[in-house]
């Protein structure tokens, strides 16, 4: 009879298909090699797209997190040795600056954090240099802002607003240069609270007044700086912030308030998706049709599948308001010219086979169509502009 280490070494020696084999399980987890190697090759890829290195721009997170990660590197030296073979663009061959002051400090300053910003931001780089000005006048510099107690809520809530998706950064434009405004500059945000004796220039045109301005940054300083330098400044690295969505659509609601027995009802403004499941108008994002009733929206669309202008399918109301004293041509009108450079091209055939093309429909995000309703309502739509490349509404 066969003892017990016999008969297992036997099942052990007759396994054609493996089954007994026990082999290593290998980690999926990559090692810190291969994380320091994949990461370095992100930033190789950028250059060759960009043709240039990453740079911290606040507006655009993954570049600003190519930018820190190469920085890091570069601040590394075992890093850097890893990643010589890697380096064909000479990333990391950058001479090391000793530290050994606070001058030393100070002059690798690359974001400018600790400056006073005087070669930043408040740099007159096109004076030429006969030009004579005193000192007072030339240069305006940050100092600490003693009343930003009042401030400091405010730029939180911005702050905020911007991470919530209810502010945006946008390219910045010289008409967007308006007091009570919020902009970015070298990822700083800062409030132009209030520009000065620019009337006082009566002399120049109105493009060329100028005039000191008071802006408050959100890291507690103030400034003095010239408003034509702040436009400058902006226009070579900074951003506009766009105003808050919910305050303004509060606004527009505050402004149907108030109603007296005076104010002649004269329909509705309404906003609407459609039900649509043709593939060339279902896939569209942000696809709306703005209107105007003179009577209720639900007996006005009550027959939508059938009518040309409604893209023969049913719809569903997304917004609508009671207007008062409404003259309903004059907002057709403007409200469709606003949002021109988006309406939908589209042919739509009825039920005898005629072609129709209806001019209702525009493509932007529900917040801006009642931002737009609300400016409309206040007069002030005038004054601005749809942007359509960044969704969202600004001043001219």
């Amino acid at each position: 009879m066969k003892d017990k280490e016999s008969i297992l070494k036997e099942i052990f020696e007759n396994d054609p298909l493996g089954l007994l084999t026990i082999k290593p399980k290998k980690s999926a987890a990559r090692t810190s090699d291969e994380r320091l190697a994949s990461s370095f090759d992100e930033i190789n890829d950028f250059i060759e797209k960009n043709e240039r290195e990453p740079k911290p721009d606040v507006s655009n997170i993954s570049e600003y997190k190519l930018y820190s990660t190469l920085k890091g590197l570069r601040d590394n030296e075992e890093k850097i040795l890893a990643l010589e073979p890697q380096d064909k663009y000479g990333l990391l061959n950058t001479e090391k600056k000793e530290i050994n002051s606070i001058d030393d400090i100070f002059g690798d300053d690359s974001l400018d954090i600790l400056g006073d910003d005087a070669e930043g931001l408040f740099t007159f780089k096109h004076t030429p240099k006969d030009f004579e000005r005193e000192k007072a006048d030339f240069i305006g510099k940050r100092v600490k802002c003693k009343d930003f107690d009042k401030y400091e809520d405010v730029f939180k809530e911005v702050q905020n607003d911007l991470a919530l998706g209810k502010r945006k950064l946008v390219d910045f434009k010289l008409s967007d240069l308006k007091d009570g405004n919020y902009y970015v500059h070298n990822g700083i945000l800062f409030l132009l609270e209030k520009i000065y004796n620019r009337e006082n220039n009566s002399d120049l045109k109105d493009t060329h007044k100028d005039g000191r301005t008071r802006c408050v940054f959100e890291n507690g300083t103030e400034s003095n700086i010239l408003f034509r330098t702040v436009g400058k400044n902006l226009a070579n690295n900074g951003k506009s912030v766009t105003q808050n969505v919910d305050k303004v659509i509060k606004e527009f609601t505050e402004t149907f308030s108030g109603i007296t027995n005076e104010d002649k009802e004269t329909g509705h403004i309404y906003v609407l998706t459609s039900q649509s499941e043709k593939e060339e108008i279902a896939s569209l994002e942000n696809l709306y049709k703005i209107g105007y009733s003179s009577t209720s929206v639900q007996e006005r669309i009550k027959n939508a599948e059938n009518q040309p202008t409604y893209l023969m399918a049913s719809v569903k109301i997304e917004s609508s308001w009671m207007c008062y004293n409404m003259n309903a041509q004059k907002f057709e009108s403007l409200i469709h010219r606003f949002f021109g450079h988006t309406c939908l091209e589209i042919d739509v055939f009825d039920h005898k086979g005629i072609r129709h093309t209806p001019r209702e429909w525009f493509i932007a995000p529900l917040e801006a169509i009642e931002q737009a309703i609300s400016l409309l309502v206040s007069g002030e739509i005038v004054n601005y502009r749809y942007d359509k490349e960044n969704e969202v509404i600004v001043k001219k």
